[in-house]
C-alpha cells in the first residue's frame, strides 16, 4: 500500500509538469490550434499542424478539466475550444467531405492526407469530450459524424483507405484499426468504460463490438502471439509482414479489451485478455539483456526488417503501465503490481526529463537517448498525458478498495 501510494503521488506530479510542459510551449495563440514539434528544451522546429494531434491535444486538456479537479481552470479548457474550432475550420477536406487532412499549415492549409483513418477517428474523439468538458452538444455532435465515417469504412465502405491492393498482395487488417475503432467507440459510448453500458448507442455499439472481435483474430498460435497484421478472415499472413509483432499495441489491446469485458460483462474475454494480451505481451517483449520493451519482434525469432526493431519507445512503455493496473482491477493479482513497478521504474529514469519537462521518445537499446526531440508528427500531447492520468486515477481506486477492505 505504501508503495502504491508513493506511485500515485509521482504519477499526478509528473503529470503536472507534463501538461505544463505542453501549456507553455505548444499553443498557438495567433491563429489557433497546437504545435506538436518540439525540440528539447520545447521551442517549435516545424510549424506543420498535424490533425491527429490536435484531436489528442484537445482530448487530453478537455478530459482532464472535465474529470481531474485540480485542472478545472478555465484557461485549460479554453486552449482545448480553441483547438477544436481550429478543427472544424481547418481539418475537413471539403463541406461533404468525411476525409480530414493528415498535416496543415500553421494557418491551416492542407499539406496531405493518408490511407488510413486515424486523424479522423481522433477527431472524433477531441471533439466528443471536448463537448462532454464544455457542455456543448455541437462538438459532441460533429465528432459522431466522423466516429460514424469509421464505421463505414470498418464495414467496408471503398472510400481509398489502406494500401493499394495489387495481385501478389494479400488482403490484410493491421491491428491499429481495431484498436482505433475500440477507442473511438469507448469514448462515444460514455467516455470512460467504467460508466458505459451497451445499447446507449446501437451503431457505435456496432463499431465497439467489431474492433473487439477484430482485434481478437490477431490472437494465433494458440494465443501464444499477437501479430500485428492479418488476413481479415483472421489467418496468418506468410513472410516477415505476417510475423511482425509490436508489444505495445499488444498491450494496448490488452487493457481495452478489459474495458469492453468489464463492461459488457464477458468474463471470458476479460480472463484470455489477461493472459494473451497483457501477461504474455510483457513476457515475450520485454528485452531481458537492456531492459524496457521492444518495439518490434518477428514471431520466430528472425530479425524483424524494421529498422527501428530494438529500439525502446516512450508509448509502449506508458500502455504497459495501464495494462498492468488494469489487470490488477480486473483480478488482484501482486503480480501485477510488480510489473507495474518495474515497467513505470524504467520509464521514469529512462523517459523522463526532469530538465526541461514532458518524455523523450525514442531511445536506443542500451536506454540512451536517440533522439532530442519531445514531439513530432507522432508524438505530442497524448500518450505520457493520457497513461499518467489513467494510472492516477487507477492508482486512487485501488488504494481506495484496499484501504476500505481492511
Amino acid at each position: 500500500m505504501e508503495a502504491l501510494g508513493a506511485w500515485r503521488q509521482r504519477v499526478a506530479s509528473e503529470l503536472d509538469a507534463v501538461v505544463a510542459f505542453w501549456e507553455r510551449n505548444s499553443h498557438d495563440p495567433q491563429l489557433g490550434g497546437f504545435f506538436s514539434c518540439l525540440s528539447h528544451e520545447g521551442n517549435v522546429y516545424d510549424d506543420t499542424k498535424y490533425v491527429w494531434m490536435q484531436g489528442r491535444q484537445v482530448w487530453v486538456y478537455s478530459r482532464l478539466y472535465r474529470t481531474v479537479p485540480r485542472f478545472r481552470r478555465p484557461e485549460l479548457l479554453e486552449a482545448a475550444r480553441a483547438g477544436g474550432e481550429f478543427l472544424l475550420r481547418f481539418a475537413p477536406l471539403g463541406p461533404d467531405s468525411p476525409r480530414v487532412a493528415f498535416a496543415l499549415t500553421r494557418d491551416g492549409r492542407p499539406v496531405r492526407t493518408q490511407r488510413n483513418p486515424y486523424s479522423e477517428a481522433f477527431v472524433a474523439v477531441g471533439l466528443d469530450e471536448l463537448g462532454r468538458a464544455a457542455g456543448e452538444p455541437r462538438y459532441r455532435a460533429a465528432g459522431r459524424s466522423w466516429a460514424l465515417a469509421l464505421l463505414g469504412w470498418v464495414r467496408g465502405a471503398p472510400l481509398e483507405l489502406g494500401p493499394p491492393q495489387f495481385s501478389g498482395s494479400p488482403p490484410r487488417q493491421a491491428l491499429a484499426l481495431p484498436l482505433m475503432a475500440l477507442t473511438v467507440a469507448e469514448q462515444l459510448l460514455g467516455g470512460d468504460p467504467k460508466t458505459q453500458e451497451p445499447g446507449g448507442d446501437p451503431q457505435i455499439e456496432e463499431l465497439a463490438e467489431w474492433g473487439a472481435h477484430a482485434a481478437l483474430r490477431h490472437l494465433q498460435r494458440g494465443d501464444s502471439v499477437v501479430l500485428e497484421n492479418v488476413s481479415p478472415e483472421g489467418r496468418e499472413l506468410p513472410g516477415s509482414l505476417g510475423r511482425l509483432m509490436n508489444p505495445g499495441h499488444a498491450l494496448e489491446a490488452g487493457w481495452l479489451l478489459l474495458g469492453f469485458s468489464g463492461r459488457r460483462g464477458e468474463a471470458a474475454l476479460g480472463t484470455r485478455a489477461l493472459g494473451a494480451l497483457v501477461t504474455g505481451p510483457l513476457a515475450w517483449g520485454w528485452d531481458p539483456q537492456h531492459g524496457g520493451l521492444f518495439a518490434f519482434l518477428d514471431a520466430d525469432g528472425h530479425c524483424p526488417t524494421q529498422l527501428e526493431w530494438s529500439m525502446k519507445l516512450w508509448w509502449p512503455h506508458l500502455e504497459a503501465m495501464v495494462a498492468l493496473l488494469a489487470a490488477y482491477e480486473h483480478r488482484p493479482d501482486p503480480k501485477f503490481l510488480e510489473d507495474f513497478d518495474r515497467v513505470a521504474t524504467y520509464a521514469f529514469d529512462k523517459f523522463r526529463d526532469p530538465e526541461h519537462g514532458e518524455w523523450f521518445g525514442y531511445l536506443s537499446r542500451e536506454g540512451n537517448v536517440a533522439l532530442s526531440l519531445k514531439g513530432g508528427p507522432y508524438k505530442g500531447c497524448f500518450h505520457v498525458p493520457r497513461a499518467l492520468m489513467m494510472c492516477e486515477e487507477m492508482l486512487g481506486r485501488i488504494l481506495e478498495r484496499e484501504g476500505a477492505s481492511k
